[in-house]
């Protein structure tokens, strides 16, 4: 029985895995557990290291620092991947009101800690674990912690008192999330619904026309295109009461009836190109596309075809090849508008409208495998961990600092993830 007693008990590195992956699988199988509706999900597993170092368990130092570290690098690129996206898009969409009001927390914040420390006696590691804690910011204690032993390389134990003091303000900080959430969706859900929902239809707004104006009689949907400088997916055109997709040739003439998808204040100044705008609400979530014309028919496909990343949507010519109309793309869970200029990113969800063959042969050429989602690309991501680590590294000397400055663990890798996950696509990363 000594080989139990070896692997369990012994700070050896099998001794370090074995206790942090039950660690994990403890931790994970008690967030699924919903008290009131609410679950606590992956920080469960926070919680429970906590307990399992207040029992006295040990493993190895060196394993824990590197379990500690190359955890937190993982979790801030994820991270930064993840938002890459729409990081840079969402500065238009109200982006710099959040990032100012997210400025004015932490500097408030900042500014509170400060003030209580000469009130409470509280030392000022253990009050930036507190306020790390406090708002939840795992990578906030990692910076703290580097920025630390940056200026005293040998004041380990206050970069160790830190992470306590992180430790004791977390589980109030999670439930004063949840509870400010729940109390916020009481006080302003009617509201949160109108603005998802306005938001959801923001960048592909559907409007029908009846074409009346004459300077654009006998144009093609290409012409009008380039003359204006609005940009609009024609997705249907109903010529004497028949229903078919336009391409870029298709002529549009007097009384023709068109379904376009544009930008919602876009849609407002594409009556003056058109005509008149139709009275039916062609936005609400229980119109059924496929009812509109028997012989078409409206697919969602994904793009998972790994040399289409980055690739531009027009490049593709796919409207003119199989005769099928793109009206939107969903990324991520926002709707942009699919123009030509668009370039795709692996794990968009187009939506084609067209015959049922054509888009099968559509799909085929955009791969529309989702299980090939689920693997990743381990080069670009070791890429951009390398990378980020690299700026992370890199020291900037500030006047009136005698300290070089650094962006640290956390800084480097999330910035490069942010960049990775907007820019990565265009490099086919």
């Amino acid at each position: 029985m000594e080989w139990i007693h070896e692997i369990f008990v012994e700070p050896t590195f099998i001794q370090a895995i074995l206790v942090l992956s039950i660690i994990c699988a403890i931790g994970l199988a008690l967030g699924q557990i919903k008290l009131w509706g609410v679950s606590l999900g992956v920080t469960f597993v926070f919680f429970t290291g906590i307990l399992a170092g207040h029992f006295g368990i040990k493993i190895n130092p060196d394993m824990l620092i590197l379990a500690q570290n190359f955890g937190l690098v993982l979790f801030i690129y994820s991270l930064g991947v993840q938002v890459g996206p729409g990081f840079f898009t969402s500065f238009k969409q109200g982006g710099v009101k959040l990032n100012v009001l997210a400025t004015s927390v932490l500097v408030l914040g900042t500014a509170m800690a400060l003030a209580l420390m000469p009130l409470t006696g509280i030392s000022l590691p253990d009050m930036m674990g507190l306020l790390s804690g406090a708002v939840t910011n795992t990578p906030m204690l990692g910076a703290g912690q580097q920025t630390l032993l940056q200026i005293s390389p040998d004041n380990i134990n206050g970069a160790n008192r830190m992470a306590l003091a992180c430790a004791v303000g977390y589980p109030m900080g999670v439930i004063g999330v949840i509870l400010s959430v729940i109390v916020m969706k009481v006080m302003f859900a009617k509201k949160a619904v109108s603005r998802h929902t306005d938001e959801s239809i923001e960048n592909a707004f559907v409007t029908e026309f009846k074409v009346s104006n004459p300077a654009i009689f006998g144009k093609s949907i290409q012409e009008l295109r380039h003359s204006s400088e609005m940009k609009f997916v024609i997705s249907r055109v109903w010529k004497d009461g028949k229903v078919s997709i336009p391409t870029s040739g298709t002529m549009i003439e007097k009384g023709d009836h068109i379904l376009t998808i544009s930008s919602r204040h876009d849609a407002e100044m594409l009556t003056t190109l058109f005509g008149e705008k139709a009275d039916k609400d062609w936005n609400k979530k229980d119109i059924d596309w496929n009812s509109i014309d028997s012989q078409l028919v409206s697919r969602h496909v994904l793009v998972t075809r790994p040399n289409l990343n980055g690739v531009k949507l027009g490049s593709l010519k796919l409207r003119n090849s199989y005769g099928i109309n793109i009206t939107r793309v969903n990324r991520a869970g926002i709707d942009l508008l699919a123009s030509p200029s668009l370039h795709l990113q692996l794990g968009d969800k187009l939506t084609i409208v067209g015959e049922s063959n054509a888009i099968n042969n559509v799909a085929s050429v955009l791969g529309n495998e989702e299980k090939q989602l689920n693997n990743p690309n381990l080069f670009a991501i070791f890429i951009g961990l390398a990378v980020g680590l690299i700026i992370g590294s890199i020291p900037f000397t500030i006047p009136g600092i005698s300290t070089p400055i650094k962006l640290g663990l956390a800084g480097g890798p999330i910035i490069i993830g942010i960049l990775m996950g907007a820019l990565g696509s265009r490099l086919h990363l």
